[in-house]
């Protein structure tokens, strides 16, 4: 049964700006519940890889955790006034 044109059942507004519809919410519950329930087994997995290909694995998790930042570029030849900071360390004797 389609919807006429001025139909008072047609939502015209549209879902808030920022929800999630019900699917992905469901399947990111899902998931978060997996990950929760073999936590120990991904640890003890991560451990048994070299240190190259668990710092790869990480690297590769924080991507669905944390937000991925945008790669930014430094022209130091540009003219600006950009000075360097040098630190010196002196050892207390």
């Amino acid at each position: 049964m389609p919807f006429t044109t001025d139909d008072k059942r047609i939502n015209r507004v549209g879902r808030p700006k920022g929800s999630m519809n019900k699917a992905t919410q469901e399947i990111r519950q899902k998931y978060l519940e997996l990950i929760q329930n073999n936590f120990e087994q991904l640890e003890t997995d991560l451990r048994s890889l070299r240190s190259a290909e668990r710092i790869k694995a990480i690297i590769e998790l924080s991507k669905f955790v944390l937000p991925t930042l945008k790669a930014t570029e430094m022209n130091l030849n540009s003219g600006s006034n950009f000075k360097p900071i040098t630190i010196e360390w002196k050892s207390e004797q």
